[in-house]
């Protein structure tokens, strides 16, 4: 995905807030912080969205509640490792 759309709405003493905005810098993904405590438009603008938590992201549209990082990365076209697979393990005979 070639420079996507990110629209992170966030709120004031929200940690999952700062790690998605941490994660994001992280890996040098360009995007648009939209704080509901400190703007009531963009409160309105979330709950247009049916959206009425934070941290709430947009990436081209596509929304991810809360800080869920396999999948802002696979929503961001970012691969990661799965520590849990070992191809060498997949091997069973």
């Amino acid at each position: 995905m070639s420079n996507p759309k990110v629209v992170v709405y966030t709120s004031d003493d929200c940690t999952n807030c700062d790690r998605v905005i941490t994660k994001l810098s992280e890996w040098e993904v360009e995007f648009e912080e939209r704080n509901i405590t400190r703007n009531r438009e963009y409160f309105k603008e979330l709950q247009s969205k049916k959206v009425y938590g934070t941290p709430a992201t947009f990436i081209d549209e596509e929304k991810v509640l809360g800080f869920q990082e396999r999948k802002l990365k696979r929503t961001l076209g970012i691969q990661y490792e799965d520590r849990f697979l070992n191809t060498d393990a997949m091997n069973f005979s």
